[in-house]
């Protein structure tokens, strides 16, 4: 059985995103090529006032569930290492709210694929019990945060 035209679009549209525009097709390291589309939309983010800001984060977030779980389902594996829209949010979460510099934007880099790749509790308990894309987004969101804490933190110690 073929698939309808619309749903090959679909398919297609899902895999561009979820892949970060084929980001995560990189032949090592597919999340830290995916998280690398995240400073050039942490500089558009940070153009913007910070309800807004808010708004997009949230959006992005509930964008991210969705494409997960259907580009899960495509690849036949809920967290398939092509899947990096994910790593994109988790990075979103970690400079959200603060101005854009490439010192921070490098700072932020290396703190989030810290957490996301030691992956601290709970986030290593997402990973493992939750195989949708609930759980593929939501450990990034948490290594954003904890990402976002050691970020401001050291901006703090060290400006």
């Amino acid at each position: 059985m073929t698939d309808s035209a619309p749903q090959r679009r679909k398919n297609c549209a899902t895999i561009f995103f979820a892949t970060n525009g084929g980001l995560g097709y990189a032949p090592l390291a597919p999340g830290t090529f995916g998280t690398l589309a995240g400073i050039p939309a942490f500089y558009y983010l940070s153009l913007l006032p910070g309800l807004l800001q808010l708004v997009v984060l949230v959006v992005v977030i509930a964008f991210c569930v969705y494409i997960c779980q259907h580009a899960g389902t495509y690849f036949g594996e809920a967290d398939d290492g092509r899947i990096v829209i994910d790593e994109l949010t988790g990075y979103l979460v970690t400079v959200a709210f603060l101005p854009f510099t490439w010192g921070t934007a490098l700072l932020a880099f290396f703190w989030f694929r810290l957490f996301d790749i030691l992956k601290p509790p709970p986030i290593g308990h997402i990973d493992r019990n939750f195989k949708n894309g609930f759980g593929v987004t939501f450990d990034d969101v948490l290594a954003g945060v904890y990402a976002a804490i050691a970020v401001r933190l050291c901006l703090a110690l060290f400006s």
